[in-house]
Order: C-alpha cells, then sequence, then structure tokens
C-alpha cells in the first residue's frame, strides 16, 4: 500500500501537469490570434466598411500595444504575482475580445485589438514564467518545454484552420469570440490549479525611466518595421522611428545598468547560453512568420486553396514538429545540451525554405511543398522549444517574469522585422518581373511566385546566419542547473 508521502507526491506530479494543460491552452490563444484574425480581416473590412488603408490597423494596433509592454507585463508579474498576473490578463484579454466581436465599426474595432495587446503583454510572460517555476525538475521541465515549444511554434498554423473554419461556417466575429471560451477554460484552471504567490511586505518599485525607455523604444522598432511593410524602407516615418528605437532602446540599457530596482537585470541577458536563445528566438521568429505568411499566400493565390483548406495544408509541419520536438526535449536535450541541437534545427529550417525557393507557378502540393513542411516543422522542433527552455534555465524565480517577457519580446521583435524585410524584397521582385513584360494574367500570377520565391530565398540566408550565431555563442556540454541566488551571479558574456 503506498505510504501519505508517495500518494502526496503523485497528487503534486498530476498537478504540475495539469498546470501545463492550463498554460498551454492560454499560450495557444495568444499565439493563434494574430493569424487567425488576419483570416477573419476581409469579411470583417466588408462587414464594417473601412478601406484598404485603414485594414492594417487592426493587426498593428495590437502588435504595437503587445510588443511594447512586452517587458513591463514580465516585470509586473514579478512584482504583484505571476498567478495574479495571469488572472488579470486573462480577464481583460477576454473582454477585449468580446469587444472586438461585438464591433460596430473600425474605431471601436482597433481600440478592442489595442486593449488585447495591452493585456496580451502581461498574459503571455506571466504563462511563460508560471511554466519556469513550475517545472524544476530537468526531465520534467524538458517535456513541459516540448510540449509548450510545440503550441508556440504550431500556433500560426492551428490559426489558420480554426479561422478558416470560423469564418466559412459562422462569421468573422467568432474568431474574436473564441478567445472567450480558451479564456474562460484558462481562467478556471489556474484560479483552482495555480498556486498563489507570496509576497513580502517590501516590494521594490517601478523602474519608471526604464519603463518609458523600454515601452517607447520598442514602440518605435515595432512601429518602424509595421511603417516598412506598407509604406517603404525610405519613407522618414520608417528609419525616423528606427532611429528613434536604436536611440531609446540604447538609452535603456545604459540605465539598466545605473537603476536600483533595474525592469530587465542585465545579469539576465549576459548568462551566455541565454543570450544565444535569445537570439535564436529573434532569428527563427524571423524566418518563420515570413515564410509561413508567403507560403499561405502561394496556397490561397497560386494553388486556389481556401482559408480552411491552407490550414489543413500546415498540418504536416504540425505533426512534424510535435514528433520532432517530444523525443528531442525528453532524451536529447539533457544529454547533450542546445549546441548540437538548435543549429541543426536552424540548418533544416534553412534546408527547407532553400527547396521552397525553386517552386513555380505550376508546382503542385503534394510534390513541391509537402516534403519541405515537414522538414520546416522538423527544424522548428528542434530550435523553439530548446531555446524557450534555456532561455529561462537557471533564472532566479524573482526575474522569471523580465526573462519570459525577453523571450516574447524576441519573437514579436523577429516577426515584425522579418514580415517587413521579406514583404518588401517580395514586393520589389515581383515588380522586378514585370518590367518589360505584357502584364497578362499569367505573367502577373508568375510575378506574384518570383516574389515567394524570392522571399524563400532570403529566409534561407535568415535561418543560415542562426546557424552561425547559435553554433558559436552556445557553450558545449548539457545543461547544468544552478539552484539558488547564485544562479547567475557570475555570467559569461553571452557577446
Amino acid at each position: 500500500m503506498p505510504s501519505q508521502g508517495a500518494v502526496s507526491g503523485q497528487n503534486a506530479i498530476a498537478r504540475r501537469w495539469w498546470v501545463l494543460a492550463v498554460i498551454g491552452v492560454v499560450q495557444l490563444m495568444v499565439v493563434l490570434d494574430a493569424t487567425i484574425v488576419n483570416i477573419a480581416l476581409p469579411s470583417a473590412q466588408e462587414d464594417l466598411g473601412f478601406s484598404d488603408g485603414d485594414r492594417q490597423w487592426v493587426v498593428t494596433a495590437y502588435t504595437l500595444a503587445f510588443g511594447s509592454l512586452l517587458l513591463l507585463g514580465g516585470r509586473i508579474g514579478d512584482l504583484i504575482g505571476r498567478k495574479q498576473a495571469f488572472l488579470l490578463g486573462l480577464v481583460g484579454f477576454a473582454a477585449a475580445s468580446a469587444l472586438g466581436g461585438a464591433a460596430e465599426g473600425f474605431g471601436m474595432l482597433v481600440a478592442a485589438r489595442a486593449v488585447q495587446g495591452v493585456f496580451g503583454a502581461l498574459l503571455a510572460p506571466a504563462a511563460l514564467s508560471l511554466l519556469t517555476t513550475t517545472f524544476t525538475e530537468p526531465k520534467e521541465r524538458a517535456k513541459a518545454f516540448a510540449v509548450f515549444g510545440a503550441v508556440a511554434g504550431t500556433g500560426s498554423a492551428i490559426g489558420l484552420l480554426l479561422g478558416g473554419l470560423l469564418t466559412e461556417y459562422l462569421n468573422w466575429r467568432w474568431c474574436l469570440y473564441i478567445n472567450v471560451a480558451f479564456a474562460a477554460a484558462g481562467f478556471v484552471g489556474g484560479l483552482l490549479l495555480l498556486p498563489r504567490t507570496v509576497r513580502g511586505r517590501a516590494r521594490p518599485a517601478f523602474d519608471i525611466p526604464g519603463i518609458l525607455l523600454a515601452a517607447t523604444g520598442l514602440f518605435s522598432l515595432v512601429y518602424g518595421f509595421s511603417n516598412a511593410e506598407r509604406e517603404s524602407w525610405s519613407a522618414g516615418s520608417t528609419y525616423g522611428f528606427l532611429a528613434a528605437a536604436v536611440v531609446l532602446l540604447a538609452l535603456f540599457a545604459w540605465w539598466q545598468t545605473r537603476a536600483a530596482h533595474p525592469l530587465l537585470p542585465l545579469r539576465i541577458l549576459l548568462n551566455r547560453n541565454r543570450g544565444a536563445s535569445y537570439v535564436s528566438l529573434l532569428v527563427a521568429a524571423a524566418g518563420m512568420f515570413g515564410a509561413s505568411l508567403f507560403l499561405t499566400y502561394f496556397l490561397q493565390s497560386s494553388l486556389g486553396y481556401s482559408p480552411m483548406k491552407t490550414g489543413v495544408a500546415f498540418l504536416p509541419m504540425i505533426v512534424a514538429m510535435v514528433f520532432t520536438t517530444v523525443p528531442t526535449q525528453n532524451a536529447v536535450l539533457p544529454r547533450v545540451g542546445p549546441r548540437p541541437l538548435v543549429p541543426l534545427g536552424m540548418a533544416l529550417a534553412a534546408g527547407s525554405l532553400l527547396w521552397l525557393s525553386s517552386l513555380e507557378l505550376g508546382s503542385g502540393y503534394a510534390s513541391h511543398v509537402l516534403g519541405p513542411l515537414i522538414l520546416l516543422g522538423m527544424g522548428l522542433g528542434l530550435v523553439m522549444p530548446c531555446a524557450m527552455n534555456v532561455a529561462t534555465f537557471g533564472v532566479q524565480p524573482t526575474d522569471a517574469g523580465a526573462a519570459s517577457a525577453t523571450v516574447n519580446t524576441m519573437q514579436q521583435i523577429g516577426a515584425s522585422v522579418g514580415t517587413a524585410l521579406l514583404n518588401t524584397l517580395a514586393t520589389t521582385a515581383g515588380t522586378d518581373y514585370l518590367a518589360g513584360r505584357e502584364p497578362s494574367a499569367r505573367v502577373l500570377a508568375e510575378s506574384r511566385v518570383e516574389g515567394y520565391t524570392t522571399a524563400f530565398a532570403w529566409s534561407v540566408a535568415i535561418f543560415a546566419t542562426g546557424l552561425v550565431l547559435s553554433a558559436t555563442l552556445y557553450r558545449s556540454g548539457r545543461l547544468r542547473p544552478q539552484p539558488g541566488p547564485t544562479a547567475d551571479a557570475a555570467p559569461a558574456p553571452a557577446a
């Protein structure tokens, strides 16, 4: 008969896995929100009657608020408690989603998306830091990050599938209402399962100058890249905001070395493996989001797929990612560390995009898309969970929110940079292809494919850069836990 202690231990283990289920559902909601809304956007535009020029603000309002407030959201979680931040973020995100679904006009929809971004910036770091502090034993942690990484990496593709299904069979408003169901499940689970964070009486003050510098710097950075996608790199509103971002973020880094209670303690960044993970996440997000965007365009515009069929077409990538992630995180990462795995994932992703760069107008799904999708899923299944795991490994509990927020910030900035850069290159390539040709229907279709393949070719360069950086920056050998307040006391430089 098992002892009371054994039963209690088994209950604690089961409880941790239920916590993972709750966090996974919430992470899926946050990740798929971007693509699910993109699928719904044409129907929303027709229903509410806003212009093509205004359309981009439905997306930009969310990304600006989310990207610029992530570091603040992570620090709030450290200060008020991660469970409290998690539940507050869920309530706010659900309320904003319901408001957006019920929008009667363009202004109401954009305002709701901005509020979604604000509460998403509180919710996403809280979810990852809860995962970090819940799973501390190496084998359990590896399994948990395998699941979390698979959810984070496949959320965009799931958003395409779910968005197509809801838009096709219900209407665009359900692409926002669905968040209420996700949030309700997450809130009930979080309320029942998550331990309440006990805070001491003495709480550090907020780093007000750091908050202002980080928020305005990240806002300028995200807005600058978003503006490059809409207008051009030579537009004053593009390079002006990007230049301002460089200055503001440099001032932020300088201030963090002097602030009494820094928003982002530099000890988090200066650990060599952690710094390598942040760089890897930035690069992978830039290549992944750009590649998935243009592959979506190819499937819909060149192969004539519906939104729902497009989502189904991405399923092999999801399956490949899951089947790569789980054994790698459980059996391989604890033994060999991240240095062999992340560069290998970058190489596989680069190979898949090199394959996609050979697409032509007559290319079919089975012959030219399925293989690269599976290869891309395998590559991302190595990169994303490994980098997320290592990026939060050995972080002091008081810094878990800031470290988790930095993970999300790297992904958000990478996605903005990759999308803007690849979209500009694709548009230029398509325009150059039309020069000197009669713009018939076939030539126009070929020019679009020329743009897609150019984007894929540049994505190869992005992942190749990630391969070199990750192979150079990561330390050799397995991860060694360093519990206690000295975990980050003597960091090795990241660069």
